[in-house]
């Protein structure tokens, strides 16, 4: 952008619309962060509380329960069956969780796996919003600035950090090369949404590129941002709910053979 902007001596113009578009960008991936970081926090510690439980308070519970010939409640042994087994196999149970996590950076600039990104529920349509945000952007500037659109899209693809986007632009943009309408070429991709194609092709077609462009970019980060927060009063009270079940499962598994020894004392 600044070479651009030295080109068309509109140097202050393209700077200024560099910082508008990198702290829009900045604040998208702050609000998807936000989003994510509260039910982390949130999951990781019901995970610590519940293996406390299982791996500590639980075999003493055991211990106490083995002195009594009174058979446990059936929720009673499940639970103390499956601390026992998180116990036995807790190093293959870490390891095959972290599993996961390695192949997924592992394969984080795999084409395909950024592929797939894009269609899981949820987080595809953040991680499509967000890049479809940037690209717009990016592409709206330059025609702002007086770019030839394929030179536009050039600049687009250097920017973007995935393979997979990269190689979708690179398409678009040799489509254009051959002689295809920009919407057309868009098209083609069958990532882009149909409100993107339809805007496109009337941009195209009234020689106002550029606005549609910025409209596009626009709507596509508002879009990002809402469904950040939509996912993050969401995930907070379905993770204490669930938490809230599984610790309060154990509470009751421990406590309820107590209750079964009162009514057998009573019954004696």
């Amino acid at each position: 952008m600044v070479k651009t902007g030295e080109l068309t001596g509109k140097l202050e113009e393209c700077c200024r619309q560099l910082a508008q578009q990198q702290k829009a960008q900045q604040q998208l991936r702050e609000k998807v962060k936000k989003a994510l970081r509260y039910p982390a926090i949130v999951l990781t510690l019901a995970v610590l509380v519940v293996l406390a439980m299982v791996i500590l308070v639980l075999p003493e519970f055991a211990a106490i329960y083995k002195t009594f010939n009174t058979p446990l409640p059936m929720l009673t042994q499940m639970v103390m069956g499956m601390a026992a087994f998180i116990q036995s196999y807790a190093l293959a149970l870490f390891a095959t969780s972290l599993t996961p996590l390695a192949a997924a950076w592992v394969l984080r600039q795999n084409p395909r796996w950024q592929r797939m990104l894009m269609h899981m529920p949820v987080m595809g349509a953040l991680a499509k919003g967000q890049k479809l945000g940037h690209i717009f952007t990016v592409l709206s500037l330059t025609q702002q600035a007086g770019i030839p659109f394929l030179q536009g899209l050039e600049s687009a693809e250097e920017t973007v950090e995935s393979c997979y986007w990269r190689g979708i632009l690179c398409c678009v943009r040799e489509d254009i090369e051959k002689g295809l309408p920009v919407w057309s070429s868009f098209q083609k991709a069958a990532i882009f949404t149909p409100l993107c194609i339809q805007l496109l092709r009337t941009g195209e077609m009234s020689g106002a590129l550029d606005i549609m462009l910025a409209n596009l970019a626009r709507h596509h980060t508002e879009q990002t941002f809402q469904r950040a927060d939509n996912l993050a009063a969401l995930l907070e009270p379905v993770l204490l709910i669930v938490t809230g079940v599984i610790i309060g499962t154990l509470v009751v598994a421990m406590y309820l053979p107590i209750f079964h020894l009162g009514d057998a004392m009573s019954a004696g």
